[in-house]
């Protein structure tokens, strides 16, 4: 499965969209088994790993005190913006902070970030992704991924879908495999 030109992208392990949390995803601590044995592969196999976050303003446009979809979450500094406790991150990886300023959403990992250019650097190819949530930030990862070029994996296993309609999660999946996004149930040791 692992080829030497991946990086593994953990999209959003906050505290906030765990439960408990802000903006809680229904069953999000499933994910942590997948995402956790991801982390040891690929640290394992020396691949580069990054982590992305949102690091909110406190006024960003996302909430719904501006006017926005969502309610507060991952205000930058507080404890729901902080990684999930849960993660066993190795002593390497690469944290991207997204959505940073009050006046822009960006739900893709690579929307601002520069990650593209980070990744080409690396010598990347294929990114193997995982985390929260899927029909947002994972969905618009995979998609951007794949528009920049790079090849996209999905853990399947490795993140669970928001739902705020019935079947999000599963047009999300369409969506990614017609784009091109292979879906994978698990990581294989």
């Amino acid at each position: 499965m692992l080829q030497p030109h991946d990086a593994l992208l953990v999209v959003d392990p906050q505290v906030d969209f765990f439960p408990g949390g802000a903006l809680p995803v229904a069953d999000g601590d499933a994910i942590l088994p997948t995402v956790n044995q991801a982390l040891r592969v690929y640290s394992l196999a020396g691949l580069p790993i990054f982590v992305t976050r949102d690091w909110h303003p406190a006024d960003h446009c996302s909430f719904t005190a501006q006017g926005g979809l969502w309610p507060e979450h991952c205000v930058k500094g507080t404890a729901g913006a902080e990684l999930h406790p849960g993660l066993e991150l190795p002593p390497i990886f690469s944290v991207v902070q997204k959505a940073t300023t009050s006046d822009r959403e960006a739900y893709s990992d690579f929307e601002g970030t520069r990650l593209d250019e980070v990744l080409r650097a690396h010598g990347i190819d294929r990114v193997v992704v995982c985390g929260l949530a899927l029909e947002y930030c994972v969905r618009a990862a995979c998609l951007d991924a794949i528009k920049a070029g790079f090849d996209a994996v999905l853990l399947v296993d490795g993140t669970r879908a928001v739902e705020v309609e019935a079947g999000d999660g599963e047009r999300a999946l369409e969506e990614m495999r017609t784009a091109g996004v292979e879906i994978l149930a698990g990581m294989p040791e």
